[in-house]
């Protein structure tokens, strides 16, 4: 039978084996997930416009 270790005297790959033991019965997965979305691109506004002013006429 194994003796019994606490976590804190656990050396590394100990403690690595038992964490991962733990995390299999997680419910959710603890990854941060970025939402999907259909606006893949930023597509520029336009930085200047006529200001109302018709270009076409001459001064």
């Amino acid at each position: 039978m194994k003796e019994f270790v606490p976590y804190e005297k656990m050396n590394k790959k100990q403690k690595r084996e038992f964490d991962r033991k733990r995390r299999g019965t997680w419910n959710c997965s603890p990854v941060t997930r970025i939402a999907q979305t259909d606006a893949k691109h930023y597509s520029r506004k336009i930085k200047h416009k006529n200001n109302g002013r018709d270009d076409s006429l001459p001064f």
